[in-house]
């Protein structure tokens, strides 16, 4: 099951830039499924409510502009809970990782 996440509230910088993932086996780059392209992941901290979390997120193609300590806009977040014989976790997938913008700067004439 895919949860989606409400990123409004979250804060999200870039921890690791972007690498390619890897098929286990054969050491070639995974493709999306869904779109065709190379998936990467990118370590996150994501910052709310007093807290920060470090998190590995996947997405269909290349980033650009994720260096470490960018703040980025995560769009299309979803959590899928996993379990594997006796361990568990969350995968974080997203459909885009950019750079946030920063509002523009007022003149104070």
């Amino acid at each position: 099951m895919k949860l989606p996440i409400d990123t409004s509230s979250i804060t999200f910088m870039v921890a690791t830039p972007a690498e390619p993932v890897r098929d286990f086996e054969t050491k070639r780059p995974k493709l999306d499924p869904e779109t065709g392209l190379p998936l990467f992941n990118v370590q996150l901290v994501a910052l709310a409510e007093g807290g920060a979390e470090i998190i590995g997120v996947k997405l269909p193609g290349e980033p650009a502009g994720l260096a470490q300590g960018v703040p980025v806009n995560v769009l299309g977040l979803v959590a899928t809970p996993w379990a594997m014989g006796d361990r568990n976790g969350v995968a974080f997938r997203a459909t885009r990782i950019e750079p946030a913008t920063k509002p523009a700067s007022r003149s104070t004439s």
